[in-house]
């Protein structure tokens, strides 16, 4: 009985992704529709610097639509401390039309801060999740915009500020 019903289920799923494959032609492939490329950030306030570089990979489901994959690294330098960081972000792109690109991007992070406090030295590591919406002005594979964390913590966050521009490039 278990193994009838085993069998239903694998030409069940076996007709559904049937049904979902798309047939490519000759040109065109699973790796023509990657786009490979990231962004990088930098933002200033109250004596505080800091800097994103997050290398990514996408695929085009469309002229509009873009999800993927992304890592990321960060450094901070602040008043009396300094934060580097690491994770992965999964990343969606809306392009209503040409020139504008909206955003939504989730990113785990393993921070590394010191802290100078009062001469001792304080260091901590933990995880912070931050949700990015953003909004760019896009012309042909680059686009400049701003992005705002949603999740932004100003006592846990790596970032300066909830607000953040950014330069992405995806070729």
């Amino acid at each position: 009985m278990i193994l009838i019903q085993n069998i239903k289920s694998l030409i069940l799923v076996s007709i559904i992704l049937c049904s979902l494959q798309k047939n490519y032609s000759q040109d065109e492939n699973f790796w023509s529709h990657i786009s490979i490329g990231g962004n990088i950030g930098i933002g200033f306030s109250n004596n505080s610097f800091s800097a994103v570089v997050a290398p990514a990979a996408i695929y085009n489901f469309s002229n509009q639509f873009s999800a993927g994959l992304g890592l990321n690294f960060g450094y901070t330098d602040g008043q009396n401390f300094t934060a580097t960081n690491y994770g992965a972000s999964i990343i969606t792109l809306y392009n209503p039309f040409p020139s504008l690109q909206l955003s939504a991007e989730f990113e785990e992070m393993g921070v590394s801060r010191s802290f100078d406090l009062n001469g001792s030295d304080f260091n901590e590591d933990y995880w912070y999740p931050a949700l990015f919406i953003g909004v760019g002005y896009r012309v042909g594979f680059i686009s400049v915009g701003l992005r705002y964390d949603t999740l932004y913590d100003e006592n846990t966050s790596i970032y300066t500020s909830a607000y953040a521009p950014f330069v992405r490039i995806f070729f």
